[in-house]
């Protein structure tokens, strides 16, 4: 039997708690936070610590561009890697937000690498 949107987001919801138990940022070394929608995808640097965004990087952006939505999310992790090294940021806590490591997420933690992140 298919699963549904609540169960679907139900359970990458308890996946990304327990993802989030045993992961914290910094002001040093911030947490990398993505949030992936049908239509676009969201990352910002948060130091859990002060309880604030440090950076954040969306396909919303004008300076993002891209063919596909992977080229874009690629794009939004090399934006937000350069926004990084001007903050002075080189090493960052990767948090998928329960979503696999694969298409748009992996395509933004690769091009954030790409950009100079230590992930």
């Amino acid at each position: 039997m298919p699963k549904g949107k609540k169960e679907k987001v139900e359970r990458r919801q308890r996946i990304h708690d327990s993802i989030r138990e045993s992961m914290f940022g910094t002001s040093v070394r911030p947490r990398l936070s993505v949030y992936r929608s049908n239509e676009y995808i969201y990352a910002q640097l948060v130091d859990d610590m002060e309880g604030h965004t440090l950076i954040s990087a969306s396909s919303l952006a004008d300076d993002v561009e891209g063919g596909t939505p992977t080229e874009e999310s690629r794009a939004v992790g090399a934006l937000l890697a350069e926004r990084a090294q001007e903050e002075g940021v080189d090493k960052v806590v990767f948090d998928r937000g329960g979503y696999k490591f694969q298409g748009r997420v992996r395509a933004l933690a690769e091009g954030a690498r790409d950009g100079g992140l230590q992930l």
